[in-house]
């Protein structure tokens, strides 16, 4: 009976810890959705030298695998090598020459959404970037990787890249997997355009879609009222009911952005033929390079470490500062996705197994 009353006492203190966890997550949900309209939070610059993260590497690498008598032979060397080089500077110094200045490459990395959701922390980084990069010296390296999006947005994020070249920054973009549509109105700003043998490059061209359930809600005799002022207001609709004539205006639209699509590529790349290229279709990296779609093929890693032999590369990135509350909210979503996503994926690979097995 003792034992009953413990174990009571037990489930009675598990089930309220819970409870108490829950209302507090609630808590923190509802204080984020209360508090959306407050705007993002400011957040801060993050330096990383690519340099010594390769050199790291490698170390790691040669600690495993070298004698320790090599090891020491190799560390003598580099000692010597870069007393020597101190030496030069301070002889080049009291002779008044001045050394050459070492370039320096900033790598920055945009992975985009169909809202182009990077583009303000973009904007922080291209800002930063302009007060301390020297023109004609300095450089930077974008890692690209979207299928495209919102005009709009994409539109935005292709101007803060525009303004490393107008002010004489050079700028290598970077493609290990897809530059598309938006992607591609991003990528062709840079001076160098590079990309991986198989990424997906193009698809250059302008796309409106929506769903339309009038015809459904007619059926079950519902009916959809919109008052607008101004005839093309509103031309395609998802409930009312869709007429050639707003068709016809929504073709018109579609081709007016295709145009100014093209103009804008032919702008930053004008040996490019557009009207062969702007059909909508997708090549791969290989293909894009004998159509000049894009300068090279080649891998963003590779390119690094060449470049790590000859410059001083630093990666930034912008990280946001998020209140208490939003970090608790992100962290439980995340969670929650992690947890859905594994079990569709659990699911979907259970599937596909024993569909051979009878």
């Amino acid at each position: 009976m003792e034992f009953l009353t413990d174990y009571g006492l037990f489930l009675a203190k598990t089930l309220t810890l819970v409870l108490a966890i829950l209302f507090v997550f609630i808590v923190l949900i509802a204080n984020a959705s209360r508090h959306k309209s407050e705007g993002k939070h400011k957040g801060h610059i993050t330096v990383t030298k690519l340099n010594d993260e390769f050199d790291d590497l490698r170390d790691d690498i040669r600690h495993e695998v070298l004698d320790d008598d090599v090891l020491k032979a190799e560390a003598k060397a580099e000692k010597k090598k870069d007393k020597e080089e101190q030496k030069a500077r301070r002889k080049a110094s009291k002779e008044a020459s001045a050394e050459p200045e070492r370039k320096r490459i900033y790598v920055l990395e945009f992975d985009g959404d169909v809202a182009a959701s990077e583009v303000e922390d973009l904007r922080h980084i291209i800002t930063a970037i302009l007060a301390v990069a020297r023109p004609e010296l300095d450089a930077v390296m974008l890692k690209l990787e979207s299928p495209g999006g919102m005009v709009h947005s994409y539109g935005l994020a292709a101007s803060q890249l525009a303004r490393l070249r107008k002010h004489n920054i050079h700028l290598t973009i970077c493609v290990d997997k897809v530059a598309a549509s938006g992607g591609y109105m991003m990528a062709c700003i840079a001076n160098n355009l590079i990309a991986a043998p198989f990424a997906y490059i193009g698809s250059i061209g302008v796309l409106v879609q929506l769903p339309n359930v009038h015809r459904l809600l007619k059926d079950n005799k519902v009916d959809y009222e919109m008052i607008t002022a101004g005839e093309y207001k509103r031309t395609l609709t998802t409930f009312g009911e869709n007429t050639d004539k707003g068709r016809e205006k929504v073709q018109e639209e579609v081709d007016e952005m295709h145009l100014l699509f093209k103009s804008f590529i032919h702008e930053w790349r004008p040996a490019l033929d557009v009207t062969a290229a702007a059909t909508g279709e997708v090549w791969t990296g290989t293909q894009s390079l004998t159509k000049g779609l894009i300068d090279a093929i080649d891998t963003s890693d590779e390119w690094l470490l060449t470049q790590c032999k000859e410059a001083d590369v630093y990666e930034v990135s912008w990280v946001r500062k998020l209140k208490m509350r939003d970090r608790l909210t992100a962290l439980l979503e995340g969670s929650i996705s992690a947890s859905l996503q594994k079990i569709m994926f659990g699911l979907l690979h259970r599937a596909d197994k024993e569909k051979f097995y009878s």
